[in-house]
């Protein structure tokens, strides 16, 4: 498997950046084993998304990074942890890179969600605007934490290349675009 495809993004949904990002999804997590609902719950890495984090440090060597920063949540930082080790330098930790708060949903399989609110899923599920994921966030607060991070963290530091951790309803809330545990895309600045 290849564990870092690189695909350049469109740069609509981002804030406008002074940085170039590289936009990293967490390797697989104990419950992406289980098929369970993360949200903010905070399970760690399986071993096999420790290998993952290891071969991206890997593949993501040649890119010159410069400064990693990761959601604050356990897989992240542990898939951040080699990446940061590999250049030499501390990931920082930015609770808006945070996944989707679903709420009463952490934890369960689709299958539980559905037997406990089938119409709260469904909604949820279409994209419905203003359908908060098991009385959490919905999808456009997502956007908006995700967007004030980025855009925060793109004013401190022009010019740098950046390598960030964090979660796929981030990332689709920002680029559009859907990866797998441990695959990244890039954002160059405008």
């Amino acid at each position: 498997m290849n564990f870092a495809r690189l695909r350049l993004a469109a740069r609509s949904a981002c804030p406008s950046l002074a940085a170039d990002l590289v936009l990293i999804r967490h390797a697989e997590s104990t419950w992406n084993v289980d098929g369970r609902w993360q949200g903010h719950g905070d399970p760690p890495l399986s071993a096999r998304g420790r290998e993952q984090a290891e071969a991206l440090a890997r593949d993501l060597a040649g890119l010159r990074l410069e400064l990693v920063v990761t959601s604050d949540l356990a897989r992240a930082v542990e898939t951040a942890a080699p990446i940061a080790r590999a250049l030499g330098v501390g990931a920082t930790r930015c609770p808006g890179l945070r996944e989707l708060d679903v709420g009463s949903w952490t934890g369960l399989t689709r299958a539980e969600i559905a037997a406990r609110d089938r119409e709260a899923l469904a909604r949820f599920e279409s994209g419905a605007d203003g359908a908060p994921a098991g009385g959490g966030e919905t999808r456009s607060e997502l956007a908006r934490r995700a967007r004030e991070a980025l855009a925060d963290l793109s004013k401190r530091s022009t010019g740098s290349r950046i390598a960030v951790v964090t979660h796929l309803g981030v990332i689709r809330a920002l680029v559009g675009c859907e990866l797998g545990n441990a695959e990244w895309t890039r954002v160059r600045s405008s």
